[in-house]
């Protein structure tokens, strides 16, 4: 089955996207936020405007998706 990538609606803080990547890699999601957040402040900003521009770009999950695990 082919993997996608979504924005998730359940568990997330902002917009979903650190939840959604962390689904997509199958990786704790709290690791994705912790280095998104690195990322932020080390490079002064740019990794905010990555996240929002990633959030306006990528689809939410459908309600029924069904997770392979």
């Amino acid at each position: 089955m082919e993997k996608k990538l979504y924005k998730i609606e359940e568990g997330k803080k902002v917009c979903g996207v650190c939840g959604g990547l962390a689904e997509f890699f199958g990786i704790d999601p709290t690791l994705v936020r912790v280095g998104w957040l690195i990322l932020t402040v080390c490079s002064n900003a740019p990794g905010l405007l990555a996240y929002f521009i990633c959030a306006a770009i990528m689809p939410t999950k459908p309600k029924n998706t069904v997770d392979a695990e």
